[in-house]
């Protein structure tokens, strides 16, 4: 992975945001999608030297982007991205958002359409401490990945890692890199089977292009 600058404290340990940041060419256009609190916004300016905008439904999220200097708006992916022309950028970035998507497959659709590539990183809900959790405790799973209660969280489309393959099937995309990352935060590579990846990946991030 190329070598990016990274923020010290707790935002440093989200390791999909590093693997996200590694996988952006330098000098790019890019556009964050649920950029929160821009953190990495700002590594790609500070690491990746790109042109980086963001959108972000909540108002706190965008005050903490502009706070930093960052080009963000407010708007929400189910709805505002059919707003942007078509290649507009080299990518565009879904980072820990697409299950709080109203309309996940609509969403992706406008990433490619309106980027070169698209970059997507999510929770695996096939992990198997999910499972466990679901078979034996019978409750919905809280863990570091997914860690707001059942009646608080804002997710509403749970996936898994094979769930996310075939929607990237029905959609005509390829996937020209898959990293999952088990427990520890180690990767797994393409070259695995999948259902490995299902069982031991506890989130995902792929770049995905056009066929």
């Amino acid at each position: 992975m190329a070598d990016v600058q990274f923020p010290t404290g707790a935002a440093a340990t989200r390791i999909d945001l590093v693997l996200v940041a590694g996988m952006v060419e330098p000098g790019s256009r890019v556009l964050d999608v649920g950029c929160g609190d821009g953190t990495l916004l700002r590594m790609l300016q500070e690491g990746r030297n790109v042109d980086a905008r963001g959108i972000e439904l909540s108002q706190e999220g965008v005050n903490a982007c502009v706070a930093r200097g960052l080009s963000v708006i407010q708007g929400d992916a189910d709805t505002d991205l059919v707003d942007y022309p078509d290649a507009s950028f080299d990518y565009v970035i879904l980072s820990q958002t697409l299950q709080a998507t109203r309309r996940p497959k609509v969403v992706l659709d406008h990433m490619l359409r309106i980027g070169r590539k698209a970059i997507v990183s999510f929770p695996n809900f096939g992990h198997w401490r999910i499972r466990a959790t679901l078979s034996f405790g019978g409750r919905m799973p809280v863990t570091e990945n997914l860690p707001v209660s059942w009646h608080e969280t804002p997710n509403i489309h749970f996936c898994t890692i094979r769930d996310f393959l075939d929607l990237v099937d029905e959609i005509g995309a390829r996937i020209d890199k898959g990293v999952a990352l088990n427990a520890g935060g180690g990767q797994m590579r393409l070259t695995l089977p999948w259902w490995v990846w299902n069982l031991f990946g506890e989130q995902a991030v792929f770049v995905l292009s056009k066929r």
